[in-house]
């Protein structure tokens, strides 16, 4: 958003999820003033990689690269996981950062009541099962698609537009060699396999607090 001429805050996926939708507001009537993100994170041109992933986890947002007092552009964690070098700060494994409970629903349930759990629970993705077994993944930017870019209604099941769990990863492999699938094949979230079950979810954010460490 800006004010004046200048930037003072920015409105993410998550702050429509957690706020408008989970928050029972109507999208079509919300103020961009009631859901941003205030203020914003500031950081110089010059600032080095891993300074700046501390800097995003510490502060808990993306960042706004000012230069001569101007807006010149915003870094995110998937930014952050394409510039990850191959270092011994990054062959830490998986397994010690990725999440572990994940939270899950039926193929079934409304993408309305979904939304809902993900803002209560203020997590970006949800695993959709069929009868049991996994069947795909139910992401921010799915939602966001689904209701904005193709105007699909509150009422239609997760299951119809959740994306299928395409690119998998071992558990075990390190998160420098997880970033480079994630850049790679342009995901956030990857999925972790342990003798052909899911065992848990590594985000990007979650590579970047593990490289900032």
């Amino acid at each position: 958003m800006v004010q004046y001429g200048t930037p003072i805050a920015i409105v993410t996926e998550r702050d429509l999820l957690s706020k408008v939708l989970a928050g029972g507001m109507d999208l079509e009537k919300t103020k961009v003033s009631e859901v941003m993100s205030f203020p914003l994170i500031k950081i110089c041109p010059d600032l080095e990689i891993r300074e700046a992933a501390r800097t995003m986890i510490r502060k808990k947002g993306r960042l706004a690269v000012f230069q001569c007092g101007m807006i010149c552009g915003v870094i995110t964690a998937s930014d952050l996981i394409r510039e990850m070098p191959d270092a011994p700060e990054t062959s830490l494994v998986v397994d010690d950062f990725m999440t572990k409970d994940l939270v899950c629903v039926e193929d079934d349930q409304k993408i309305e009541d979904v939304a809902r759990i993900m803002g209560q629970k203020r997590v970006g993705s949800v695993i959709v099962k069929e009868g049991g077994t996994p069947r795909g993944i139910f992401t921010e930017r799915d939602l966001l698609s689904a209701l904005i870019a193709k105007g699909v209604s509150l009422d239609v099941p997760a299951g119809e537009v959740c994306s299928p769990m395409l690119v998998t990863a071992p558990t075990g492999i390190s998160i420098h060699e997880a970033a480079t699938i994630m850049a790679t094949k342009h995901i956030r979230r990857l999925p972790l396999m342990k003798k052909k079950k899911l065992a848990g979810i590594i985000t990007a954010r979650d590579l970047v607090e593990a490289y900032a460490r």
